[in-house]
This record gives C-alpha cells, sequence and structure tokens, in this order.
C-alpha cells in the first residue's frame, strides 16, 4: 500500500459521527426513492398517526422541492377519532395531496361486509384497502408498520410481496442484502413497502421532536371520559359502550396508538410535551399495540392471521 492508498488523519480531525435518527431519515429516504425509480403507481397509506405522519414527512423531505409523485390512502372504519380525521384532511390539503378514502361504512352499507358481534371495525379494513389497491391499480404501498410493533410484523422485509389476492406468504419473503431491495411483481401482484421498520417508537418520537413534527392533540395527555373493558380504557363514540357494568370515569389520558375507537385505548398518562413523552416511552416495557390495541388480543396470532388476508 503506498502512502496515496492509505487514508491519512490529520491531528484533530474526529471522524464524521452518523447520528441515529440521520441514519434512519437516510435509509427512509433511499425506500422512497426506490419506489418511486422502480414502481408506476405508489400510494402512502396515511391515517393521521403518529407513524403515517413521519411518512409524510419522509416522503416530503425525498423529493422537495418537487411535489411528492404519489397519493394519500385511508382506510376509514367510521368509527375513527374525530380530531384524527380532520388532521388527516388538513395534512392533505397543506401540502396538496391527493386523499383517497376507502369507507368501511359503504361496505356495510350495501350488504358487501357485515358488522362484527364485537362491533370491532379494524378486521374489517381488509376488503375496502385491496378494492381500492385494484381499482387504483397501485402497485406499491407504503406502510408505517415497524417491526419492534408486534411479532408479526417483525418478520416482515422493507419490501413484503403480496399475491393477486392481497395475501402474505412469509415464505416467499426475499433476501434484502445491504441496501438493496427487490420489486419485481406479476401483473395483478403489489408490494407493500415499510420505510420505518427499523424504528422504534421511541425513535418516531425522537424524530417528531427534533423536526418539530405537528400531531392530533390525542396524542398527548388530556382529559377525557373514559370506561375500563379488558384492562383498557375505552372511550364512548358511534362504535358504542360503555356496557352495562362499565362505569365512564374522567381521566388524565393519552393514545399511544391510533385506529378503530371501538378496540384502541388510551393510558393514563401526564405527558403533555414531546419531551414528557419521550420519557414516558422510553420507561415503558410495552408496545403500543401491545398495550392498547384489543384486536390484537383476539389470539396468539391474530396480526399475523389477518396479514395473510391482505390487512396490512
Amino acid at each position: 500500500m503506498t502512502a496515496i492508498d492509505a487514508e491519512v488523519e490529520l491531528p484533530g480531525e474526529a471522524p464524521p459521527q452518523v447520528d441515529n435518527l440521520d441514519a434512519l431519515e437516510s435509509e427512509a429516504i433511499h425506500i422512497f426513492r426506490e419506489v418511486a425509480g422502480e414502481f408506476d403507481r405508489p400510494v402512502i397509506l396515511f391515517s393521521g398517526g403518529k407513524d403515517s405522519t413521519v411518512l409524510v414527512h419522509l416522503a416530503l423531505k425525498a423529493f422537495r422541492p418537487a411535489p411528492v409523485p404519489f397519493p394519500l390512502l385511508h382506510v376509514d372504519t367510521g368509527h375513527n377519532f374525530p380530531e384524527v380525521l380532520a388532521f388527516r384532511d388538513e395534512i392533505a390539503e397543506r401540502h396538496d395531496l391527493r386523499l383517497v378514502v376507502a369507507s368501511v361504512q359503504d361496505y356495510l352499507d350495501d350488504g358487501r361486509l357485515q358488522e362484527r358481534p364485537d362491533g370491532t371495525r379494524n378486521p374489517l379494513q381488509t376488503t375496502p384497502l385491496l378494492d381500492a389497491i385494484g381499482d387504483n391499480r397501485f402497485d406499491a404501498v407504503f406502510g408505517g408498520g415497524r417491526r419492534d410493533e408486534e411479532r408479526a410484523r417483525a418478520k416482515e422485509r422493507i419490501f413484503s410481496l403480496r399475491n393477486a389476492f392481497g395475501q402474505w406468504d412469509p415464505r416467499r419473503q426475499r433476501p434484502e442484502l445491504w441496501n438493496l431491495y427487490n420489486g419485481r411483481h406479476r401483473p395483478g401482484e403489489h408490494v407493500r413497502v415499510f420505510p420505518l421498520s427499523n424504528w422504534t417508537e421511541l425513535d418516531i418520537w425522537r424524530y417528531i421532536q427534533r423536526e418539530k413534527i405537528e400531531l392530533p392533540d390525542i396524542y398527548y395527555a388530556h382529559r377525557r371520559e373514559v370506561y375500563q373493558r379488558d384492562g383498557m380504557w375505552l372511550t364512548s363514540g358511534p362504535w358504542g359502550g360503555p356496557r352495562e357494568g362499565e362505569v365512564p370515569v374522567l381521566k388524565t389520558v393519552r393514545y399511544r396508538t391510533v385506529g378503530d375507537g371501538s378496540c384502541t385505548g388510551a393510558v393514563e398518562s401526564e405527558a403533555y410535551t414531546v419531551d414528557d413523552v419521550i420519557a414516558e416511552v422510553a420507561a415503558s416495557r410495552l408496545t403500543e399495540r401491545g398495550a392498547t390495541r384489543a384486536d390484537d388480543r383476539i389470539s396468539e396470532a391474530a396480526m399475523e392471521d389477518r396479514k395473510r388476508e391482505g390487512y396490512f
């Protein structure tokens, strides 16, 4: 090796430091750009929740100063929190993004779906989601799933191939070496893409803090009337409740995740600011889904069963 080949460290010169959030952001932006170059009709799943809001923020950064080159898609159960829906619409309008809404209520009204006995509509999202993907010919669908959330999601690749019926088969998962992603798919198939796979809930909140990302107020501590069911604090809404024997009480709570109001619980909290939330999440030993999502408690493999059917 010659002197020219060797790297020379100058006195007092420190090697550049790469922050963990910088590395995660860079990976996610790279994934967005890869999809934009490889697919014809990508779409971002956007509910107004914290993870999908971070996704939109990353997409804006990936293509700035050009506009984001694909629309948003939300599967509205009809049981979503009103403040989250208002935030969803505001973000789409602020950034001039086309928002496609697939409504579970429409499917119930015309008989294509039937209301479940337990009242939750999260499992009913699969059919409207797959129809929206097929009708709009979306070939890549971005989601905010993270591997730390749940065991079935921990099995996902960043590029997750779905068959012509939208179904997930873990045996067809492809190896992902370094930052090389395989987006090949047959006509009728599509790929689910998870740029936040390697993020944790704490990473999400630290990034929200650093980037000053706005979220619905429901994520911060507020006074709300709730009742307890199966160890979770639920709130009244168009989804029904409380049942006989479930006594509503006024508590200071916040939501760690948002979704169908019939199965998404609040947690008692005094976290009024982003800093407070970060301290709270850092001390927690349960993921947000494990702590507050009743639909994941239906069975040991509830999430994986829904994913095999086409759910995200």
